[in-house]
């Protein structure tokens, strides 16, 4: 069984684009710079934003975060939006999810300029993205594309399986693998309500968890020789961690382990990846690789 190590691999992507910031600097260049905006003290959310703000220091980048209260209007923080949109020193920025329940998610996502959009969650990328055009690929599918593709796992012509259709990891992963110029794999999506659902997953070649649920995948959803990426991040409430919780996957590692051909573990796995690939993204905006 090989270990898929998201950590080790990220770091090496951050030399890499530091090695790049570096190069484009001593040319002359602007450093990139990456804007978050961070509404309340959600655990996760805080734990988030500052791993990203790590990671531009690694890459060479410029960081800034924005915070809000809880209770900002949707107003305001649409303000913060269009201020952002125009500063010319802003290579990229995120607003943070999830949001407050009296703010419009999809309303402050379709507001940001889709060519700072390094989230990649603005629908003119989610569209280029599913018909194969350039655009800003959503971080945690954009990361599993490249531990893939660096771990050389063959995809082309394999069965892929999706757990979960989420906009933000489901469908798009879904769509990348579908691609022939990323995995050029057959490809089932796998949610909730599906029927057969444990017949479905030994099917995959590849299954790519995404389902929110901890330790859903059990040893018998997995064909012996499978690769395994989780994509879970829940919190499990723990007493005998210092934290008072432990990280889940969706998948139950200890028994899938020595079933799969390889596997993503939690954490380490593609967590540091998203953060990664979200420095990708910023380092394509500032050199405007997509969008003159």
């Amino acid at each position: 069984m090989t270990l898929i190590d998201g950590k080790a691999t990220a770091a090496t992507i951050k030399s890499e684009i530091a090695a790049r910031v570096a190069s484009i600097v001593e040319g002359g260049g602007k450093r990139p710079h990456l804007a978050a905006v961070l509404v309340g003290h959600d655990g996760g959310s805080e734990t988030y934003v500052k791993n990203k703000v790590l990671a531009c220091k690694a890459c060479g980048f410029e960081s800034t975060l924005i915070r809000f209260e809880d209770d900002v209007t949707e107003d305001k923080l649409l303000d913060c939006v269009a201020e952002l949109n125009a500063d010319d020193c802003i290579d990229g920025f995120i607003v943070q999810l999830p949001l407050p329940k009296h703010i419009n998610e999809q309303r402050v996502i379709e507001a940001i300029d889709f060519r700072k959009d390094v989230d990649g969650f603005h629908p003119v990328n989610v569209g280029r993205m599913a018909i194969g055009l350039p655009c800003f690929i959503s971080a945690t599918p954009l990361g599993i594309l490249e531990l893939l593709r660096r771990y050389n796992v063959a995809t082309s012509g394999k069965r892929c399986v999706v757990l979960g259709r989420s906009n933000i990891v489901g469908k798009p992963m879904a769509s990348l693998m579908l691609q022939k110029q990323y995995g050029d794999a057959t490809v089932t999506v796998l949610h909730s309500h599906s029927q057969d659902l444990k017949q479905e997953c030994r099917k995959a070649d590849i299954l790519i968890a995404a389902i929110g649920s901890p330790s859903f995948v059990t040893a018998d959803m997995v064909k012996p020789g499978a690769v395994v990426i989780d994509v879970g991040t829940t919190r499990v409430p723990d007493s005998s961690r210092e934290r008072g919780f432990r990280l889940s996957g969706d998948v139950d590692f200890d028994a899938v382990k020595d079933i799969a051909s390889a596997i993503t573990p939690v954490p380490g796995g593609v967590g540091p990846m998203t953060i990664c690939m979200l420095m990708l993204n910023t380092l394509a905006a500032a050199e405007k690789k997509f969008y003159a």
